[in-house]
């Protein structure tokens, strides 16, 4: 008999977009998004955001606000 698989055996690959915000040797900070937050910045100096916060923080940014 052939033992049934496990639920969760597999692991899901989350896609995150890493974007740099000046030229790739020039140790500049990045911005990475993936499904459920988006870090900004440079090693040791990050900020996390929540989705949420994130799209507060476009919005704000579209509209003059900062």
């Amino acid at each position: 008999m052939t033992p049934a698989p496990f639920p969760n055996s597999r692991k899901e690959v989350k896609k995150m977009k890493i974007v740099s915000l000046c030229h790739p040797d020039a140790g500049c900070p990045v911005v990475k998004l993936d499904e459920e937050r988006v870090e900004i910045g440079e090693k040791d100096n990050v900020c996390v955001l929540t989705k949420s916060e994130w799209e507060t923080l476009k919005q704000k940014i579209v509209n003059g606000e900062i």
